[in-house]
């Protein structure tokens, strides 16, 4: 079931674009804002400012890290199934799409959606959520993968990535949805300072995050475009469900209906608005095919038992990778994997990076890991642990 876009729509647009027509709703590369003014990023005529994000981004050695962390299912191996690495691709692209048609920067959108999961932990959501209840433990912070994203281009590593694009990243929100979405404006990096601090010390204030652009506002509604159908593609790979386990909202089951329909619904209701929306039938049809992805997949993992282990996996990685800190076990991974890897002279920073906090030193360390490799660090540090991952192979 595949929707097209109505006549009226589509003549409007073929209009336009005739006549050269365009509406002054996408941000422009003249009022990018970065933190230093270093003439290297300056724009140029053939790399603009957000062009030089996008470079940022996919040259920040965490990006290579994208290809070995779970999207949703983690320990299959099965090359089908995805990572982040294509999700990231996949939001780009559908942000692109509409980002094209409603004459929006797709430099911005391109860069937003490329960086917006660097943050996220191995393992997923359920290893987001462990990070945090330990992070939580020690110091009463908190831990969400889109303000480490934020952290990772802007602390981690001082790329000097433009204020615009890392307010879309920290707003990328792909758990909240609105029927609406209508920018929120941000006028300075101490207003965005303050909004990231504040989801540190209250967890309720990341949910209040708006993208302070359109360009933001695509990528967020892009995100769960992308996943919804992809996702369900992948539970099947993974086991023994059917398209036919899920209910059809008006919207579609299949990943291309889901994707083509929404996408059909945005350009309908948002073409030369300074919003982005979908009428109300469909973003109800959104919110049943999320509640039913939840119903059939996400609380029905056949991997719990694995998530419980992790959990203490996790939990024990961190008290002796904060010990090992502490000890100033230099031969510890934390230093010779970490530390070492980001005190690089080319880094500049106005602080040496490992006089941060201790707690802080081991969550960015932690959150980079991809599955592998936090598997084979606990089996390096705790060789005689009982608690182990196995994955499910190729012929099982």
């Amino acid at each position: 079931m595949y929707n097209e876009l109505s006549n009226e729509i589509t003549e409007k647009i073929k209009s336009d674009n005739l006549a050269g027509r365009s509406f002054d709703f996408s941000f422009k590369d003249e009022n990018a804002l970065r933190r230093n003014l270093n003439p290297h990023d300056e724009a140029s005529v053939w790399r603009t400012a957000f062009i030089r994000d996008v470079d940022k981004i996919l040259n920040c050695p965490f990006y290579n890290r994208y290809a070995d962390k779970t999207q949703v299912f983690s320990l299959h191996k099965n090359d089908d199934i995805s990572h982040r690495s294509l999700h990231v691709q996949l939001v780009s692209r559908i942000a692109r799409t509409i980002g094209k048609t409603l004459g929006l920067n797709l430099d911005l959108i391109e860069a937003i959606s490329l960086g917006h999961d660097l943050g996220h932990t191995p393992f997923g959501h359920a290893g987001e959520t462990f990070l945090d209840e330990a992070y939580r433990e020690k110091t009463g912070r908190r831990f969400f993968h889109n303000i480490h994203s934020v952290r990772v281009l802007d602390k981690i590593f001082p790329l000097n990535v433009s204020l615009q694009t890392l307010d879309g990243i920290a707003s990328h929100n792909g758990e909240l949805e609105l029927e609406t979405y209508s920018p929120k404006p941000l006028s300075s990096f101490e207003e965005f300072d303050n909004r990231i601090e504040n989801c540190y010390v209250d967890g309720k204030n990341v949910f209040k995050l708006i993208p302070s652009t359109l360009e933001g506002c695509v990528m967020r509604i892009s995100d769960i475009i992308a996943y919804l159908g992809k996702d369900r593609q992948d539970a099947i790979l993974s086991s023994n469900l059917d398209f036919s386990d899920f209910e059809d909202y008006g919207i579609g089951v299949l990943n291309s209906e889901i994707i083509n329909n929404l996408i059909v619904s945005i350009l309908e209701n948002s073409y030369g608005k300074p919003y982005i929306k979908m009428d109300k039938e469909v973003f109800t049809a959104l919110n049943k095919v999320k509640a039913d992805n939840y119903r059939v997949i996400y609380k029905n993992k056949v991997n719990k038992e694995a998530d419980f282990i992790a959990r203490e996996m996790l939990l024990l990685l961190y008290d002796k990778l904060l010990l090992d800190l502490r000890n100033n076990a230099e031969n510890s991974p934390i230093f010779t994997h970490h530390i070492n890897y980001l005190t690089k002279p080319y880094y500049k920073r106005l602080a040496p990076y490992e006089e941060t906090e201790k707690n802080q030193i081991v969550v960015d360390y932690i959150a980079s890991m991809t599955d592998d490799y936090f598997i084979e660090l606990f089996d390096h540090l705790f060789p005689s642990s009982s608690l182990k991952l196995k994955y499910v192979g190729y012929f099982k």
